[in-house]
């Protein structure tokens, strides 16, 4: 949950200039320490994490989309060892959407003419 911009002005008024000790306002506002002391440092709001994808390499997947088009997100998964929704939240942050090709679904019936 992120705190508002305002919430966290306040709380560090408080131990600025009020002079209430990190302890107090951590029970005083009901937040943790490790919260009040991150704010300290940087009171700005972030909207993105400072962390690169660690389970699924970029070039991989893309490599792997380019080779398996038509695969469902759990073969994927399975290939790289993780879940069905940490495939979709990295084709995400690829930006890739998985618009499949209904001639070659592995679901529908193979139609002989």
């Amino acid at each position: 949950m992120t705190y508002s911009a305002d919430f966290r002005a306040q709380v560090l008024k408080s131990v600025k200039q009020q002079g209430m000790s990190i302890r107090q306002a951590c029970a005083f506002y009901d937040i943790s320490k490790a919260t009040l002391q991150n704010w300290l440092k940087d009171p700005s709001i972030k909207l993105t994490r400072n962390k690169p994808p660690s389970k699924i390499p970029d070039e991989a997947l893309l490599k792997d989309v380019e080779q398996y088009p038509d695969d469902y997100m759990y073969e994927r998964a399975q290939r790289f060892g993780c879940s069905k929704s940490g495939i979709e939240a990295a084709l995400k942050r690829l930006g890739i959407s998985q618009k499949k090709d209904l001639s070659a679904s592995k679901s529908l019936p193979i139609k002989k003419s």
